[in-house]
């Protein structure tokens, strides 16, 4: 699906026709409205940028779009596209700027901006909306979703431990691929994931950031269980079915998960691993990440953090709160969303542990539960040159002063206030050229867009 003509609504197939006479050029721009977090981390346009504009139109994708579009009942630009292919060599002539990626901007204000370089194609400016809006509107959702989640763990992390900022990278870790409706989606949610952790399983968010961002490995794991590889030993099998995961992967320095629940996990943790394997436990020098994967999520890490305490042992940190021994440690996966999390941190503090102790894995709540409307995104006209004067365009519903949008030529200043670019005086446009007719004018390593993200 790599003919960008076709990657639009089939209503804009017939807005060529639909404007003024005597129109030569539309600015429009792209914002999150609204939602439950206060900023978003915008994330994702240079991988729209690379994969889909930095390859020409052909005849070929003019003559497929013609068939589609006719047999679908509507009218189709020929005349347009083919004067596209001919004036620049099937590029488009748009100009899209941006403020950098990684930027946290608060809600309401613009992220993108889009406007035709050649009079000759207004038109453009819109036809491009469906592709561009969903290129980042996922991507910096989940980015923003996933960010959130960091300021809530960091602010426990804080509290309870005493060496934050080694702890906080991995405490978030995406279990999402799965969960999503195609690679594609795994790949961009993911990696707006790894904008905030280091932390995941979606393979296809590392080669996102490897091919878009120059990120030699964006992102990191560890060795795993699942319930087949526990289960296929049978039930009478489950202390050997763990006994084989200290076996292979246990050693100094090494980290390795195993899904305790199969069958009890108050037994697993109580019996089997600090009971019958305790001394290989706490003797291989590595580290066991116990997943609980199902039950109410805030009663089992509850019990299990004070199962783990009681027969490993650990130590009281200089905040006051308790350690786990440095050879058993906890991962929640299973129900987990933003504000499961923000509770069961809460509740282990009440309890008197460190946040340190656990880690949380997020799936389809991360990559999949996310939508437009999450933070309300949208792309609207705001300006459009009829003859030789700039005109502002806006709507303002009668019913929901929520969808009122922007109007004329915007800027973003380093306040990260939304004016008029007339209103600049000679402030700093925080919106920086990304694309124009063909080329990539702004690129970003993928360390850039972290540092970004931390300013």
């Amino acid at each position: 699906m790599k003919n960008i003509i076709l990657n639009t609504d089939s209503y804009k197939a017939s807005h060529f026709l639909q404007y003024p006479k005597g129109t030569r050029f539309i600015s429009s721009y792209i914002e999150a409205r609204g939602g439950k977090s206060e900023a978003a981390l915008f994330f994702g346009l240079q991988a729209f940028v690379k994969e889909y504009l930095l390859t020409p139109i052909t005849a070929e994708d003019i003559a497929e779009a013609k068939g589609v579009f006719t047999a679908h009942g509507l009218p189709f630009n020929e005349a347009g596209w083919a004067a596209i292919l001919e004036k620049y060599d099937g590029y488009l002539p748009l100009e899209i700027t941006a403020v950098p990626e990684g930027s946290v901007v608060p809600l309401g204000n613009i992220l993108v901006q889009v406007t035709n370089t050649d009079e000759e194609f207004p038109w453009l400016v819109s036809y491009i909306e469906t592709a561009l809006l969903r290129a980042i509107w996922y991507p910096t959702t989940v980015a923003t979703v996933s960010y959130d989640i960091k300021q809530t763990i960091r602010k426990y992390l804080e509290l309870t431990c005493d060496d934050p900022a080694a702890q906080l990278p991995f405490k978030l870790h995406d279990f999402g691929a799965r969960g999503v409706s195609s690679e594609e989606s795994a790949m961009l949610g993911g990696m707006g994931h790894l904008v905030n952790f280091m932390g995941s399983d979606t393979v296809s968010a590392l080669m996102g950031a490897r091919r878009y961002y120059g990120a030699d490995m964006a992102g990191y794991s560890i060795p795993a269980s699942e319930h087949s590889t526990i289960t296929s030993w049978g039930r009478d099998g489950e202390s050997a079915a763990y006994a084989n995961m200290i076996g292979q992967f246990g050693g100094a320095g090494k980290l390795f998960a195993c899904v305790s629940d199969s069958y009890d996990i108050y037994n697993a943790v109580e019996k089997i691993w600090g009971g019958e394997l305790r001394e290989q436990v706490m003797g291989n020098g590595g580290t066991l990440v116990i997943r609980p994967d199902s039950g109410e999520p805030l009663k089992v890490v509850r019990e299990v953090m004070e199962l783990a305490y009681d027969r490993f042992g650990g130590t009281v940190n200089a905040k006051g709160y308790k350690v786990l021994h440095p050879s058993v440690r906890i991962i929640q996966g299973d129900g987990v969303d933003g504000e499961a999390i923000g509770q069961i941190l809460a509740l282990l503090a009440e309890d008197g542990f460190s946040a340190e102790n656990i880690a949380f894995g997020m799936g389809g709540a991360l990559l999949q539960k996310p939508n437009r409307d999450t933070l309300s995104f949208a792309m609207k006209a705001s300006a459009i040159m009829i003859e030789e004067a700039w005109h502002d365009v806006y709507k303002d519903p009668v019913g929901d002063s929520r969808k009122r949008s922007k109007r004329g030529r915007l800027a973003l200043t380093e306040a990260l206030e939304t004016v008029r670019v007339e209103e600049l005086d000679g402030r700093t446009d925080l919106l920086q050229p990304v694309y124009r007719n063909g080329k990539l004018l702004k690129e970003l390593s993928f360390d850039e867009v972290r540092a970004n993200s931390n300013k």
